[in-house]
């Protein structure tokens, strides 16, 4: 009985010792890309179309996968395929300066 009313001692003494404590980060929708209001490859579009609009990405990923998805980045974004259709565009994170 002893040995568990000085776990029961230690534990409560314990918790009641380290405050709890956590932050919240917010950013509000409108400040989330501000800085970048380039239009982005939509989904459906082809290889193609991506070439017509933005140009030769700077890097192409090779196939990965089945079904195959293709990376291909351009400065500030990347285009995702499956096959040779766009399925998703995504602006690369650039943290702002303090």
């Amino acid at each position: 009985m002893k040995p568990l009313l000085n776990a029961l001692f230690l534990a409560s003494t314990l918790l009641a010792a380290s405050p709890l404590h956590a932050d919240t980060l917010s950013i509000p929708v409108g400040e989330q890309s501000s800085s970048q209001a380039t239009a982005l490859p939509q989904r459906g579009a082809s290889f193609d179309a991506v070439l017509r609009g933005w140009g030769e990405p700077s890097k192409r990923h090779a196939a990965v996968g089945q079904p195959p998805i293709t990376r291909w980045d351009y400065n500030g974004f990347s285009v995702y395929f499956e096959y040779s259709h766009v399925i998703d565009s995504v602006r690369q994170h650039t943290p702002k300066a303090p």
